[in-house]
């Protein structure tokens, strides 16, 4: 009885024998079964078609056939938007990129954006086609390493974008445009102390004016030194009367 109990409190554990079969039958590889109409009709939609090779063609073809570029309408309407910013912006300027962190460039953004800059970065390609046949064309070679677009509105704060790239020093600039004249490094930086366009024409206004009254005062210079010594001419010819006049008084006198 006790033997019986023994058994009763520890039974045995009994492992499921599992057998698993994808089909009811044998699956024929040599005529497998046909697929169901509407997975069918996918399949026969994706399938693909290639070309039928001539009967008398060679087995490796000498010729190196142009690659078809397949156009991407993203990247034109990119092209676009670059072209746009090109054209309508005052100040353009080329930033080469060095290695820079994200947070880094995100406050460089912050510190452009406050005189109304806007940073943009573009691919190769998308250059390509918004410059192409335009005289923006030069500007290619620029893109040939990572480099960055500032666009701004008003030429006038140069200066200001010049004190931004100076706190960044992973921006390198590069060239720049301004009111659609190509300048270089150099004088890019030199438009920068060269005064804004209303002082400019004060200046040049001053100049003509002062050349103007230099010019007059140069073509009446004779005519007033001649009047000068005629003058002195008549003071000293109404002295020598007056002394003349006085002398003979003073004989009749006596």
């Amino acid at each position: 009885m006790s033997s019986i109990s023994l058994k009763a409190a520890f039974l045995q554990p009994c492992n499921p024998l599992l057998s698993l079969k994808r089909f009811r039958g044998k699956i024929n590889i040599q005529r497998p079964r046909a697929p169901h109409y509407e997975r069918a009709r996918v399949l026969e939609l994706v399938k693909p078609i290639y070309k039928e090779p001539e009967f008398n063609a060679p087995c490796f073809d000498t010729k190196k056939e142009k690659l078809a570029v397949v156009e991407n309408t993203y990247e034109k309407i990119i092209a676009r938007e670059v072209r746009n910013w090109l054209d309508q912006s005052s100040i353009v300027a080329f930033i080469h990129l060095n290695s820079i962190k994200q947070e880094d460039f995100f406050k460089a953004q912050v510190a452009l954006h406050r005189y109304q800059m806007s940073v943009k970065v573009y691919g190769k390609s998308i250059i390509r086609q918004a410059v192409e046949n335009t005289k923006y064309e030069a500007i290619q070679p620029l893109f040939l390493t990572k480099t960055a677009l500032v666009f701004g509105p008003d030429e006038t704060k140069v200066k200001q974008l010049l004190n931004v790239l100076k706190k960044t020093p992973q921006f390198v600039l590069v060239a720049g445009i301004i009111n659609g004249q190509f300048l270089s490094k150099n004088e890019f930086v030199n438009f920068a102390s060269l005064p804004d366009l209303t002082t400019a024409r004060a200046q040049l206004a001053a100049i003509l004016s002062s050349t103007g009254a230099q010019i007059v005062s140069d073509l009446e210079g004779h005519q007033n030194q001649l009047v000068n010594v005629l003058e002195a001419f008549v003071r000293h010819e109404k002295s020598k009367t007056a002394d003349s006049s006085s002398d003979g008084t003073e004989n009749s006198n006596v």
